[in-house]
Parts: C-alpha cells; structure tokens; sequence
C-alpha cells in the first residue's frame, strides 16, 4: 500500500474520530504516521498539526449551523494556543525524539484516565 492511500485513510479515520468523539485527530494521526509511515515523533507531531486544520474549519463551520460553538471562549483559548505552539515547537525540536514520544504516551494515558473516570461517574448516576 503506497504512502498516499495509508495517508488517505489516516485522514479518514482521524477526521471521523475527532467528529464523533469530539477529540483532537492528533489522538489517531501521531501514532499512526510513526508507526504506520515510519515518521520520526516530532515529524508526525508537525504534520498532524497540520492536518487537523482542515478538519478543525470544517467540523467548527458544522457546529457552528447548530449554534454548539462558544466563540468568545473558542477565541481566548485559540489565542493562547497559537502562542504557546509556537513555543512547545521550538521545545519539541530540542528535545530528543525518546523524550517526545514518552510525553506523548504520558498524555495519552492522562486522556484515556480521564475518559474512562468520566464514564464511570456516568453510569454511576444512571445515564
């Protein structure tokens, strides 16, 4: 399978999953352009910033029609994440590439808590 039919299908996956389960594509496209493209942590961390633009302007203009998006607040946190990308990608270049990838994995396990926490309380309650 080429490189481009594995991207297509990464772009499908990711956008799929970050518009039904309201997260980040990144959760599906950093793993997978390391894993399946063979992509260095910090490549596969800079494409997918890339990727999810598309999908964020797409799936933000969808929930927008439904009047589900907080703009003002969408604004205040949109504006300090440009800055502090700009940063965390100056930093991701100097770290080592063993050390990205285990933050990586640390947030991803935080994320996992997180949800599964969540959904416990969820059905603690009945829903």
């Amino acid at each position: 399978m080429t490189a481009a039919i594995i991207a297509i299908a990464l772009g499908v996956a990711g956008g799929f999953v970050a518009a039904l389960a309201g997260v980040g594509g990144g959760i599906i496209f950093v793993p997978a352009l390391a894993l399946v493209l063979g992509l260095t942590q910090v490549v596969a961390e800079a494409t997918s910033l890339l990727a999810i633009v598309p999908v964020a302007i797409l799936g933000t203009w969808q929930q927008r029609r439904t009047g589900d998006v907080r703009v003002r607040d969408a604004l205040i946190i949109g504006v300090g994440s440009v800055v502090t990308a700009i940063l965390a990608a100056i930093v991701a270049d100097r770290l080592p590439e063993d050390i990205l990838r285990w933050m990586f994995i640390a947030l991803m396990v935080i994320v996992a808590a997180r949800i599964w926490v969540g959904a416990q309380r969820d059905a603690d309650r009945g829903r």
